[in-house]
This record gives structure tokens, sequence and C-alpha cells, in this order.
């Protein structure tokens, strides 16, 4: 049978009417059966909200509240102590005064020694669960008693096991087990640019977090303002303020890569931290042995420059040719290099078989050798090479620098 195009258009129209009846047919059962039966769970499929979990990028998690920032200062932040030094000061009488002849006239109307209690407050940095810590030599230094306060809010009595001025480290001991300790990193390879957080007790505000980059590395004692100290610093943006001394500086890991030491009073923004490799050296030497001795030539140096190598030459009628180097400008009388036979005017060209190129590169070295063992020398001297063998002493306690880096 044939059939119409009218005809095959009414049968289709039916069909989907047909159709969509049945559907909304079906939809109204299902509504009357929750309306009978409310217990029914619907055959809809619905939207779970799901608890946010932070996405994690390199071990690092994120999320609008968690970041690693916060990662770091949650896991070093119990490992960071507040110290509190104390130390007594007794006002001398004048020596006039101590006459018996005087105290016969005045009797008990003499002035008597006054006693005051001087107090400071910085930081440290718990490195061993047996009480083991890491502070700034000038936060300790000559302290009578040490406070120590841990981020849980017990307080021990510490003990100053040993302190080095040279390098601005002290070490303390409290007695605890069981103690938060923080995970070492390495500075050796830090680019500016990367991140620096500073954990610290600024100005008593205990248990503050700042955060800046690494702004520079390898300055120079004299550079950072300090130049009786043989150390080359890790410049930060992070603020450093009074209080923060002894604290870490940590990188975007949470590993310690400095210990927070010194910030320049004519600039803002500008903050130092000790190497933690030279920190954790001179500790364990003065766990180890109570001291540190440093490696001493007795010379005085200076970049090699035109300038600098004509005023030699006039001075000391020497026959310097190059323009670049390290010259010694003074030999300290009695040292070491003045027994082994360095001299004035020599050019420095290699120390231990290293070959160094400024003051800070010579330093480095001689802090690498041994007190009483031989150290190679190698110098230019009116033209010609010579190879001189040095046997370093130990830094003396009452050294004062001289103009130059000093070894």
């Amino acid at each position: 049978m044939t059939l119409s195009f009218k005809q095959l258009t009414l049968y289709c129209s039916l069909l989907s009417i047909g159709s969509a009846t049945g559907w909304f047919g079906h939809r109204y059962v299902e509504a009357q059966k929750l309306a009978i039966n409310p217990d029914a769970i619907p055959v809809v499929e619905q939207q779970i909200d799901q608890p946010s979990t932070p996405t994690s990028e390199n071990g690092l998690f994120f999320s609008s509240n968690y970041n690693f920032i916060a990662q770091a200062v949650e896991k070093v932040g119990p490992a960071v102590v507040r110290i509190d030094a104390a130390k007594k000061l007794t006002t001398q009488v004048p020596e006039a005064l101590k006459n018996p002849l005087l105290k016969r006239f005045f009797g008990e109307n003499l002035p008597v020694p006054e006693e005051r209690i001087k107090r400071g407050t910085g930081s440290g940095v718990i490195i061993s669960a047996d009480g083991r810590l890491i502070t700034n030599a000038h936060v300790v230094d000559g302290a009578d008693t040490v406070k120590v306060t841990l981020k849980d809010g017990r307080v021990f009595e510490g003990v100053v096991k040993g302190v080095d001025s040279l390098t601005d480290i002290a070490i303390i001991k409290i007695e605890a087990t069981d103690l938060p300790e923080v995970s070492m990193g390495k500075s050796e390879k830090l680019i500016p640019g990367q991140w620096a957080i500073a954990i610290g007790n600024p100005l008593g505000l205990d248990n503050t977090v700042t955060v800046g980059i690494i702004s520079a590395i390898g300055r120079t004692s004299s550079q950072v303002g300090i130049p009786d100290k043989r150390v080359r610093f890790i410049q930060t943006d992070a603020a450093i303020n009074p209080g923060n001394s002894g604290g870490p500086l940590l990188n975007d890991r949470g590993e310690v890569i400095g210990i927070n030491t010194a910030i320049r009073a004519d600039a803002q923004g500008l903050g130092f931290a000790i190497p933690i490799e030279t920190a954790k050296r001179i500790a364990d030497e003065l766990f180890l042995y109570g001291k540190v001795e440093h490696p001493f030539l007795g010379i005085s140096m200076a970049d090699l420059t035109p300038e600098v190598k004509d005023e030699i030459n006039t001075k000391l009628e020497t026959k310097i040719k190059d323009n670049q180097g390290v010259v010694i400008t003074g030999v300290i009388e009695d040292s070491p290099a003045e027994k082994a036979g360095l001299r004035q005017g020599d050019v420095i060209q290699k120390v231990g078989g290293v070959t160094v190129k400024s003051p800070t590169e010579v330093q480095q070295e001689v802090e690498k050798s041994l007190v009483g063992k031989n150290l190679a020398v190698e110098v230019i001297r009116n033209r010609k090479i010579a190879k001189i063998l040095v046997k370093p002493d130990a830094f003396p306690e009452s050294f004062e620098l001289e103009i130059g880096e000093d070894n």
C-alpha cells in the first residue's frame, strides 16, 4: 500500500507525541511514588561537594590557606627557640675613693659599687634531639644566665658550651630529650632570587616569620660592616631585626641554609646570615673541643690595581708587572708569614695549590688549612715565581685588623 506524504507526516507526529507522553507519564509515576514514600531515593544524579585537597607541586602542597611558606614554618617552627641572656654589670668605685683615710673620715657614706643586670633577647636553633642549640656569639657572650624557651612554652636553663667570636657562632646545651630538630640544607649552590624565610623573635615578638629572597651571596665581612669577622655572608631582604640573631634562614623546602646574624643600621631591607655549612662546622668543633682554632698567617692584602702597583713599586722599589691579583701590603712582625719569608709586595698566585684572584679567596683557602701544618703559598716576587711553605698559627684573640683583608 502506498502512503502519501501527508499520511507519512501524520504517522511520525503521532509517534513523537506518544513517546513524549510515555516519558512524562513515567516521570509523573516516579514523582507520585516519592510523595507516597519519602524514604525513596530519587534516581537523580546529585553534585556532592568534595573537601578541598591541596595540590602537590615539587613535593609542596598548595591551597587557598596553605602554601610552601606555611609548610616550611610548620616544619621548622617548633625547633626555633627564644634565648634570654642576662649579665651582671658592676659599677667600679674610683681608685681615689678606696683610700682607707677617706673611709676613716666618711665611714659608711662612701659610695659602694652598684650592681645592675644587662638583658638581651635573641633566637636559636635546635640541631639535635638531645638539646644541642646554635645561636650567635653576640647573643650569649659573657652571659651569666641563659634561659631557653621553646615554642610549646617549655623553659630550660641553658649552658653555653662554646663561643667563637670570629664567626659569631655559639652553642648552648639544655637538658632535654626528644626535642624537635631542624633539617640542614645547603648554601653552596644558592643563587640570588631564590626564596628566603626567616624565623625568630625580633623585638621580643616570639615566633615571627618574614619572607623575601636571597639578594646576594659571598658578601665579605668588610662589605657587611663587621670587619672583625671571618665569614662570607648570605644577603637577604627578608626582614631581620634585633632579636632575630641566631635564628634560622630557610629555603622553600624548610631546610636551614643560614643563621641570621646582622643588619646594617644605615640601610633598609638588608639582612645577613652565616652559611649553614660554616655554622655547623664551627658548632661541631665547639661541642667537641670547646673552642675553634682559625689558621692565621699574619698578612694584610689588597686587590692589585694599576694604582696599587705603582704605589708599591715606588715605595718598595719592587718590579711588580701584573695589574691583577692579590698583593701583600703588610707582614706582621714575628708572624708565621714573616718566619716563612713572605714579604710586602709579593703577589699571591696560589694557596694550597688553588689559584686565587681576590683577598677573599685567599682568606677562604687559608681557613681550610690546619694550624701547625705546612701550607704552600705561591707568589710572584720580582717577576719570578717563589713557592713558600707557611705553618699557620691559631688566630690571636687580641689581634687587631689592619688595612685590607687579614690572615
